[in-house]
């Protein structure tokens, strides 16, 4: 399919756009077979080119889709029913001897729920940590979803064999889907298996991915078994030796910091998850300081409970100014440039990361056309302060366009019916909550 978006506001991303990669101007983008082919004013292409659909974008905002770095999309089925616990009594009560009777359908199922709710918050990539890695890659593929799995591996399930399984199998396999490695953190992994996992890492020369000190209870029992904070400890065993990206980080020292940097590891926050669960609030002013790469992840919806870009970039935003008692901390224009540009680096999509031609096709259009996004004084400020999903007015992911309002009603572009995926995903909570 090729597409002429036209009439629009366009925001690239693009930190080689000569105005700044925040700088909003008027123009058009054209896409075709999954790609951007033209990002400018609308003149300069070819005369006479011919589209297949031609969209009068109406003085609406184009942009790159928002990247989720860090979720467990099939938790949908715990929505609202594993509330208002710590961490720890919520990990090992309410979800994982829940988690334990999942087939790989069910996850399919909750996965699919999940991704309705990513298409409608402009959600066009997901990077995911869940049980069965096969079963999520399908969900997403046949809904058009891009997704980046990491593994989860622990001392319960998974293993580093089966771990290298996937990271050499589910690879190039569809446009769309790709593995990294991963494992679970480190106070769920022995000392044995995380020496086992940084053999894949030096095997591979790969990133790795992980929770790391995402409470104050996990420092302390990292420091009491090795003597060392979780980042050190992962570090001096050689997990990191080629980058990779830490889920939390709320709780590091200025040394875990330094670390950090000498290793390339990049930042993950999850700002609507740690507030929930009452597990801190990261340092992100400290790290924009400290020149790390920071992105933005909903986690799961068992502990967000919703999987909305928007919130979360507010509440960056809004936490790191309160913890640093500084409103000048965390601006809009870095907690945007978190979700879009940070988000496609940290998840190994550098071809999504903005508008610019021969990128990929995943784009957002914001309505602008509504009262919370009127006066446009600061096109960031709007998004990050004061949008909403409700602003979410079309989702391109590779070319294709899942999800619109167009005509003012709700659209899915997917081989299902939304009242089949609710009523299965109703289904397999049943049975598994009772």
């Amino acid at each position: 399919m090729k597409y002429r978006f036209y009439n629009a506001r366009i925001l690239t991303m693009d930190p080689l756009f000569e105005a700044g990669d925040t700088a909003v101007f008027n123009g058009e983008v054209h896409t075709k077979d999954g790609q951007i082919t033209y990002v400018g004013k609308s003149f300069g292409w070819p005369a006479g080119e011919v589209f297949d659909r031609e969209i009068d974008c109406e003085g609406n905002l184009l942009m790159p889709g928002f990247k989720d770095a860090h979720t467990h999309s099939a938790m949908t089925f715990l929505r609202s029913s594993a509330d208002d616990l710590p961490l720890q009594e919520w990990l090992t009560e309410q979800v994982f001897p829940y988690e334990a009777k999942l087939t790989g359908s069910d996850i399919e199922i909750l996965t699919r729920l999940a991704i309705l709710e990513y298409y409608t918050s402009g959600i066009t990539s997901i990077m995911e940590m869940y049980l069965d890695p096969p079963a999520v890659a399908r969900a997403c593929t046949d809904m058009g979803m891009r997704v980046v799995q990491v593994g989860g591996v622990n001392n319960f399930s998974q293993s580093p064999e089966l771990l290298e399984e996937w990271y050499l199998s589910l690879n190039g396999r569809h446009p769309l889907s790709s593995f990294a490695l991963g494992f679970h953190a480190e106070y769920t992994c022995s000392r044995e298996l995380l020496e086992k996992l940084s053999a894949l890492a030096e095997k591979y020369r790969a990133p790795f991915f992980a929770h790391i000190s995402e409470t104050e209870n996990e420092v302390s029992g990292c420091l009491e078994r090795y003597g060392k904070t979780p980042v050190d400890l992962l570090c001096s065993l050689g997990l990191f030796d080629y980058g990779g990206a830490g889920y939390h980080l709320v709780h590091t020292t200025p040394d875990d910091i330094a670390i950090m940097k000498e290793k390339g590891i990049g930042v993950v926050t999850n700002p609507g998850s740690n507030t929930k669960l009452a597990s801190g609030i990261a340092p992100i002013q400290t790290y924009l300081d400290s020149g790390l790469k920071v992105a933005i992840g909903t986690d799961g919806p068992a502990s967000n409970n919703c999987l909305d870009m928007f919130r979360e970039m507010f509440l960056t935003a809004g936490l790191g100014k309160l913890l640093t008692k500084d409103a000048a901390a965390v601006p809009a224009e870095s907690v945007l440039r978190m979700a879009c540009v940070n988000g496609a680096d940290i998840m190994l999509l550098p071809d999504c990361s903005c508008l610019r031609a021969g990128k990929k096709a995943d784009m957002i259009m914001i309505d602008l056309a509504q009262p919370n996004m009127q006066p446009i004084n600061n096109i960031a400020c709007n998004l990050v302060y004061s949008g909403s999903k409700a602003n979410v007015k079309m989702t391109m992911i590779e070319g294709s366009i899942v999800y619109d309002r167009f005509d003012g009603y709700a659209r899915f572009d997917i081989p299902y019916e939304t009242e089949e995926i609710y009523r299965t995903a109703q289904e397999v909570r049943d049975r598994i909550l009772g």
